[in-house]
């Protein structure tokens, strides 16, 4: 219990020093000369700054965290030298990403997505950037330390629920687009977006489109992780998720909102929720075919 104590400051702390920072980096982006060296920062709103600061703050009190739960290496939370790590996120990267973008061809055909005239090709270099770094950053966190920890102390089972809901709840977490408006961002509008980031969890079609899918994913990549003792099967995955969903909406604009079918994007709704499903099949046959060929 001493560990998920520790696990419960962490994360008080990262809300703490998140919402603080977030008023920091909005301004930053919003001075003269960030204008004049990227002035595509002045396009976001505070929430997309504040989502960013809880991430900065997390790596920062990653650090103490590592101290104080003891963990010198690896090994310490079960973690394993992967010889075929170039294997593995190529293959979770295609086995999440050709579902997910089969699936957003059977929304065009059904009409509840349509082209697009032109693919934003200037945008597609967000989405290969948010595909690299944000599955790097968020596997080490949630599938390497948290649930590495947490199986210290916890059964295999006990310790992927707790990941996944823990996973689920912080990415379902957001408050609604233009909470605090640009001229009104003070030192306490990261405490508002606190306040006001728990209102999809007054939706129940929302908590059904969108919750449960977040929670299944989370579980799959957990599964991976064990299965492989590795992070790097996981990232592949993530990777693929975050890349097929952003380039399908580069390419394609949304027709019809159909809760809880399909939400605002290919991985909110039970459409997605069936596709996540069935890349966890794929995923266990690619790794029952990895092992028939090592014996």
């Amino acid at each position: 219990m001493k560990d998920t104590a520790r696990l419960l400051f962490y994360f008080a702390g990262t809300l703490l020093v998140g919402a603080l920072l977030a008023p920091v980096l909005f301004w930053a982006a919003q001075s003269p000369s960030a204008h004049r060296m990227l002035p595509m920062l002045s396009r976001f709103d505070f929430e997309t700054y504040f989502h960013r600061a809880l991430l900065i703050s997390a790596l920062l009190l990653l650090w103490p965290l590592l101290r104080a739960l003891q963990v010198r290496g690896w090994r310490d939370l079960g973690l394993e030298k992967n010889r075929r790590k170039t294997q593995d996120v190529l293959a979770g990267f295609l086995i999440a990403a050709i579902p997910l973008l089969c699936c957003g061809a059977a929304l065009v055909l059904l009409q509840i997505y349509s082209l697009r005239p032109a693919i934003l090709w200037g945008k597609l270099g967000t989405v290969v950037f948010a595909s690299a770094f944000v599955p790097l950053i968020e596997e080490l966190l949630f599938r390497g330390l948290i649930l590495g920890v947490l199986l210290r102390s916890n059964s295999r089972i006990a310790a992927m629920v707790l990941t996944s809901a823990l996973f689920a709840v912080l990415h379902f977490l957001k408050a609604p687009d233009q909470t605090t408006p640009a001229s009104d961002v003070n030192w306490a509008s990261g405490f508002v977006s606190i306040a006001n980031a728990f209102w999809q969890f007054r939706d129940p079609m929302l908590l059904a489109a969108g919750f449960t899918t977040l929670f299944v994913i989370a579980w799959i990549l957990a599964d991976a992780r064990l299965k492989t003792c590795s992070l790097w099967l996981p990232i592949g995955l993530h990777a693929g998720w975050i890349f097929a969903n952003g380039a399908f909406s580069r390419a394609a604009h949304r027709e019809h909102l159909v809760l809880p079918w399909i939400g605002k994007d290919l991985m909110v709704g039970i459409a997605p929720l069936i596709v996540a499903v069935a890349s966890w099949a794929l995923m266990n046959g690619w790794l029952n075919y990895v092992r028939s060929r090592q014996t």
